[in-house]
């Protein structure tokens, strides 16, 4: 039997994906991170991403390379900040049947909540 090689190199990234993050700065010694979170948050509206951020964390959407490079450089602006450590969790989602943005999904939900109102 016959062994084939892949070469891993050549695999392309999906063309687009939304990332929902949370950011935690770790040992900072205050509970609270909205200062850091809205540094976040100015990066993104410089980054000219759709984004939308929520209670417990922010959906980035766009390109792969472009979306993970913003969540990259969030990591840094909260480094720059003083934060010594940074821990974030992300899911990450992508398709390649049809272009959906993280709106779409969610208004989608809401229509067929409404027909069970109707």
């Amino acid at each position: 039997m016959a062994s084939t090689s892949t070469d891993y190199s050549t695999i392309p990234t999906p063309a687009r994906c939304y990332v929902d993050f949370c950011l935690v700065p770790v040992g900072t010694g205050n509970v609270s991170v909205a200062k850091e979170v809205a540094e976040v948050q100015k990066l993104l509206k410089a980054s000219g991403l759709v984004y939308t951020m929520h209670s417990a964390g922010t959906t980035v959407e766009g390109s792969w390379d472009e979306v993970m490079k913003v969540v990259g450089q969030a990591h840094s602006v909260v480094h720059q900040a003083g934060v010594v450590r940074v821990q974030t969790s992300m899911r990450v989602g992508s398709r390649t049947d049809k272009a959906q943005t993280a709106e779409q999904k969610v208004k989608r939900v809401q229509d067929l909540l409404a027909q069970d109102e109707a």
